[in-house]
């Protein structure tokens, strides 16, 4: 992979700490939902906030791990994720971080327990499992699901799980207004599988975009960033939603960008490398604001 840029090895990179706003953003979703409804508690949302970054960073962690056990990352691909191949740090201190990970949010867990009751377990065995099992275990990547983990995981199940340890309860308008931000931080992980296209295909990967052509995974791409917008007027037409959430509709800018770089990925190895930090700003910029909106519109207005 001549074209990729290839990034430094070692703990940093094996974070990935520029991805987590996908943790963030989910949970002050769930967080605004509770502070709205009078029920928020500050502690238990700074502990909820910290297990769901600390659930992505063991994803991040165990997808090295994964790929290296199974043979995809090799002295010819490792521009991403080059830690374990390089030698730079040891196949079992890798494996050991990510399970340290979570380790710790299982005995948060104990505390949500003690907190709100046994119904919080639920979504703590759905979001230990499913970071764990990324690219271990059942490694549902390999089966062309990691997509649809990453919507239903980190979309809507961390922002309903945030709400339920400070409720108790789940809540229709917490799944409505994650919606939009469920498909766009879906499309970051478009954005890799479409960046890394070529290669996963030599490597039989077999990511969901993957399964596509080319030119359908790009439209899948397009579609998992835009198709919020469209969702969010919606809620918002349909009384779902406070006016004052089209705020996020500044991300159009963001959104104009990502396109005219996605039109010329295919051949511009610089522009395929952006379609992931692409579609990362937009979503860190529309979850945002999003959530400033509606703060402004239900509990200032």
């Amino acid at each position: 992979m001549a074209d990729v840029k290839p990034v430094k090895a070692g703990w940093f990179n094996l974070f990935r700490p520029w991805t987590l706003h996908g943790a963030v953003v989910p949970a002050i979703i769930g967080g605004a939902v509770a502070y709205h409804d009078g029920a928020f508690c500050w502690w238990i949302f700074l502990m909820t906030l910290a297990c769901c970054i600390l659930l992505q960073s063991a994803a991040n962690i165990l997808n090295t791990y994964g790929d290296f056990v199974k043979g995809t990352d090799t002295v010819d691909n490792h521009t991403r994720s080059p830690e374990l191949v390089t030698g730079t740090i040891g196949k079992k201190d890798v494996l050991l971080a990510g399970m340290a990970c979570l380790g710790i949010v299982a005995l948060c867990g104990l505390v949500f327990i003690w907190y709100i009751g046994w119904g919080i377990l639920i979504f703590g065995i759905l979001g230990l499992g499913g970071a764990a099992m990324y690219t271990i275990g059942a490694s549902y990547k390999y089966l062309g699901l990691g997509q649809v983990g990453v919507f239903f995981l980190m979309g809507i199940l961390m922002p309903l799980g945030t709400y339920y340890v400070m409720t108790g309860n789940l809540s229709a308008e917490v799944f409505l207004v994650s919606l939009p931000n469920a498909f766009m931080i879906t499309a970051v992980l478009s954005g890799n599988e479409m960046r890394d296209y070529h290669e996963d295909k030599r490597s039989n990967v077999g990511t969901l975009s993957g399964r596509m052509s080319y030119e359908n995974g790009m439209r899948l791409y397009h579609f998992e960033n835009f198709i919020g917008y469209l969702i969010l007027i919606a809620l918002v037409l349909l009384g779902q939603a406070h006016w004052a959430c089209l705020l996020a509709f500044i991300c159009l800018i963001d959104a104009y960008k990502l396109y005219i770089n996605s039109k010329k990925a295919p051949t511009d190895p610089g522009c395929s490398r952006l379609l992931v930090p692409m579609a990362f700003n937009q979503n860190w910029h529309f979850g945002v604001l999003l959530v400033v909106g509606y703060l402004i519109g239900n509990c200032i207005l």
